[in-house]
């Protein structure tokens, strides 16, 4: 089978999307070598983000199409598809090029969330119509709708209108360099340049605010910890609102981490007490699943995709409840019979979510639409 993969994020994105590419990629290649692997992207900005597979072919726009990459990848990349013979395209961010529907290839999108029409007041106008008319125009015409969790089916069938016939739900996993221990010698280098307290409470994600980075530190303040909390994740806007607070209250012990890289991230979980991830929405969350892997108890949001994320392995808190979130930070910084039991709980609930289970689902779903 000729496999065409939407590989735009794994060669340019740092985050999220990006690591669900290079995830999947690498282990449909790792794990079914018998195909042959197409990754289309507009262009290569990092070359050392991403180490595609042995054998796969890079697809990129040419001529005068080297100008517009994104509209290469929207409106050309079709006849692409058809040049090379693709026998199924995967859409891994919520798109699909258009008129993929009258091509050869059979198609599936990964839907991630629909935050963006659950949340609209977190969106300018403009990108979030971009944003409904890209997921509207995939989820119509593809052969197989992937849902990232249950909570994100459920969020499609609500807002699209897509038969449940079409989804499928096939959860995400995280990079293997979280699964084991990091050396004694990693650890302490890690700690030393980054400065990092010899206790923490960890929090890693993007600072935006349905995170709700600024209720934690309110948390903190109001609960009287005297216990530091270390951020890792790309700043926006609402960073200013978490400075300010800090500023106004004289938190002293918060720390914001700068140019952290991918590798630096399981020394960094595993040297903390617990995580915290009180978000209001997400697509599946997973940071959660890195901490747990981590081997490191979790606090999250209950409800929704966190729930399923976390299983028994998070303590579960409604993030608007600062009472709560105080009580639960206290329980997992001085309840020990409480940490050892989510820290067992978790790791044996993250093996849901390795690729000997998460991979062979997906590629189902792909010999599903061949035989439709």
């Amino acid at each position: 089978m000729r496999i065409g993969f939407d590989a735009k994020r794994a060669f340019n994105n740092y985050s999220g999307l990006g690591n669900y590419s290079r995830y999947i990629i690498s282990n449909i290649c790792r794990f079914y070598p018998e195909n042959e692997c197409f990754l289309y992207t507009p262009k290569i900005v990092d070359a050392e983000l991403f180490n595609e597979p042995a054998g796969t072919i890079i697809g990129k726009p040419g001529g005068f199409w080297k100008k517009s990459g994104s509209l290469w990848r929207t409106f050309r990349l079709t006849q692409q598809l058809n040049k090379d013979a693709i026998d199924l395209y995967h859409g891994l961010s919520n798109e699909l090029p258009y008129g993929i529907q009258k091509s050869r290839a059979k198609s599936v999108i990964t839907i991630h969330d629909l935050i963006f029409m659950e949340h609209p007041e977190l969106y300018k106008s403009i990108n979030r119509n971009i944003y409904e008319k890209k997921v509207r125009s995939g989820t119509r015409v593809a052969s197989r709708v992937i849902a990232a969790s249950e909570q994100t089916k459920q969020d499609i069938i609500r807002f699209l209108n897509v038969d449940e016939s079409r989804i499928r739900v096939v959860y995400q996993g995280c990079h293997r360099q979280f699964y084991s221990r990091v050396s004694e010698e990693t650890m302490q280098n890690t700690h030393q340049r980054f400065a990092l307290p010899s206790e923490y409470l960890l929090y890693v994600g993007t600072i935006e605010e349905r995170k709700n980075l600024l209720k934690i530190v309110q948390a903190l303040h109001h609960g009287n910890f005297d216990f530091p909390l270390v951020v890792v994740g790309r700043k926006t806007a609402y960073f200013n609102q978490v400075k300010q607070f800090i500023e106004r209250t004289g938190l002293s012990n918060v720390y914001f981490l700068d140019q952290v890289q991918a590798s630096d991230l399981p020394a960094i979980y595993q040297g903390s007490s617990g995580f915290i991830y009180p978000s209001s929405y997400e697509g599946f969350g997973i940071p959660v699943l890195e901490a747990l892997n981590s081997g490191v108890p979790v606090i999250t949001s209950r409800g929704g995709c966190l729930e399923e994320t976390a299983g028994k392995g998070g303590l579960l808190i409604d993030p608007t409840d600062q009472e709560e979130m105080i009580h639960a930070i206290r329980q997992v910084l001085e309840t020990s019979a409480l940490r050892d039991r989510l820290i067992r709980e978790g790791g044996a609930h993250a093996l849901k979510f390795r690729e000997e289970q998460t991979i062979p689902s997906l590629y189902n779903v792909y010999l599903e639409c061949m035989h439709d």
